[in-house]
């Protein structure tokens, strides 16, 4: 008797390290902004308040579209393919500059070919003798000129194709910066239930504590009063220990995801914050594979900014074929010169200029090879990204009519958990049995519980997987988490695996 007794304290030791080593398992934590900047925040210039911020899944997202990293990064792509485009256009506007100049010239007429043999050559009486010994060879000139210039293209299709591709370029960085915005809604709401799920896991794992803190109570005034043996007592209070270290080692993955999150939405790291939501649980309906297809190619960011850069390529591709065409401009100005004290006349420009390329064949057959590829590139990259959003969806329904049977599978685990820690327990209460099945049930109960809290986040997982790969994730997050439940983390049994304590009270 007394070696099955030493047989089954050491499989109850054995039981209590490895079930609730499985119910620690956590998800993966989000990994380093210096990898993927979606997991990071601008630098937000506050410091952390005292005071407990209530936190909403929609505040998160919020907080996230304003200050994540990846959004900032997108905004400032746009700005400079912003420029990129003026500067395209620049070629087509006129250019107007206006110049004034005033200088102080010396000029040796000589080395002009002004030599006093010239000037003897010219007709008698044109210079006075008198004066032509006297004019020096090296003479000083104050020059002062002001005018306005105008430059304008009148005929230029190749300039005109690269401005429409700079403009087809604006709307692909446009619909990149909204893809970025539909990874940072993912992602944030990926982060928020995790936060959700680690504490759903604290209040599981406090519950199952304070549950064994009775069952030691009970243990330990039986021994005393000398109606169970000492090794019921070991038992319950080796049980009771692992469950504390598995409760510290929730509270710290619940801590750390909370850090994670205020990094990933702009607040800082120290920043206490409550979660208000609790965990979502909706069935979502299937939806036919055709559909998908049609509302992501509708919808995907990323599909319609591959559409944008093949219109671009292709517009390269005429302004390629138009370098051989020629071109047609206007330069003129007008102004004033003349001498410091002296008169001043006006002065104007008129010019028409027809450019006609002759022979750069290198160049030319050189950039059309360019923008021939550009566009086949493009349209590769497309027929990919068509064969990887069908099988992106395909992956989606899996995943979510498979996580949805796992939800169920769960749900009854914990309720046929809680039947027979019920059961256990009562048989213990009553004297029927020693405090070994309890201690079973319990980790039995434990690991039904973090599998119920994994299905979960798993299905909502999935849900926001299909969501983000019809495009739509942004606006309709909510729609396909669904609501949240009313004590999702902090004890019913729908969202976490909780269960009530109450029938585990001491018995008179």
């Amino acid at each position: 008797m007394q070696d099955r007794r030493t047989s089954s304290f050491f499989c109850v030791v054995l039981t209590a390290a490895i079930f609730p080593a499985a119910a620690v398992a956590q998800v993966q934590s989000s990994p380093s902004s210096a990898a993927n900047s979606l997991y990071g925040s601008v630098t937000i210039a506050q410091r952390p308040s005292a005071t407990v911020l209530s936190l909403s899944l929609d505040d998160a997202i919020q907080r996230g579209l304003a200050h994540n990293l990846q959004l900032a990064l997108a905004a400032q792509d746009q700005r400079a393919a912003s420029g990129e485009k003026l500067q395209a256009v620049n070629y087509l506007m006129p250019a107007v500059t206006w110049n004034a100049r005033r200088s102080r010239n010396q000029i040796n007429l000589a080395a002009q070919g002004f030599r006093p043999s010239v000037f003897a050559s010219f007709p008698p009486g044109f210079i006075p003798p008198s004066e032509l010994s006297s004019i020096p060879t090296v003479v000083t000139v104050n020059v002062v000129a002001a005018q306005a210039n105008l430059q304008q293209s009148l005929f230029d299709l190749r300039s005109l194709e690269l401005y429409r591709a700079a403009k087809e370029e604006i709307l692909a960085v446009e619909d990149s910066m909204l893809s970025s915005r539909q990874d940072v809604v993912q992602t944030v709401a990926s982060s928020y239930l995790v936060a959700l799920a680690d504490a759903a896991n604290v209040a599981n794992a406090q519950g199952l504590l304070a549950t064994n803190a009775e069952i030691l109570r009970q243990a330990t005034l039986e021994h005393e009063a000398g109606t169970a043996a000492k090794l019921d007592e070991l038992r319950a209070r080796v049980q009771y220990q692992q469950q504390q270290q598995v409760v510290i080692a929730q509270q710290n993955a619940f801590e750390k995801a909370k850090v994670a999150l205020n990094r990933e939405i702009g607040l800082p790291a120290d920043q206490p914050i409550e979660l208000t939501d609790t965990t979502p649980y909706a069935t979502l309906e299937p939806m036919p594979l055709e559909q998908a297809l049609q509302q992501a190619y509708r919808n995907r960011q990323d599909y319609r900014q591959l559409q944008a850069k093949l219109r671009s390529a292709e517009y390269q591709r005429r302004a390629a074929r138009f370098e051989r065409l020629p071109t047609l401009s206007f330069a003129g100005n007008y102004g004033v010169t003349g001498t410091v004290s002296g008169v001043y006349h006006g002065t104007f420009l008129a010019q028409g200029t027809l450019s006609v390329p002759l022979f750069r064949e290198a160049k030319f057959r050189g950039d059309r090879e360019v923008a021939e590829a550009n566009v086949s590139d493009t349209m590769s990259q497309m027929a990919n990204l068509r064969s990887e959003i069908e099988s992106q969806l395909r992956d989606s329904l899996l995943d979510i009519a498979a996580a949805e049977q796992l939800v169920q599978v769960a749900h009854s685990n914990v309720d046929l958990a809680h039947s027979s820690l019920y059961d256990a327990t009562d048989r213990f209460k009553n004297g029927i049995d020693d405090d070994l099945p309890v201690v079973q049930a319990q980790a039995a109960l434990a690991a039904a519980q973090a599998q119920m809290v994994n299905s979960l986040y798993q299905y909502n997982q999935a849900k926001l997987g299909m969501a983000r790969n019809l495009g739509i994730v942004d606006r309709q997050y909510r729609t396909y988490l669904g609501n949240s439940t009313h004590a999702g983390a902090t004890g019913a049994a729908d969202a976490s695996g909780h269960w009530d304590r109450s029938s585990l009270a001491p018995a008179e």
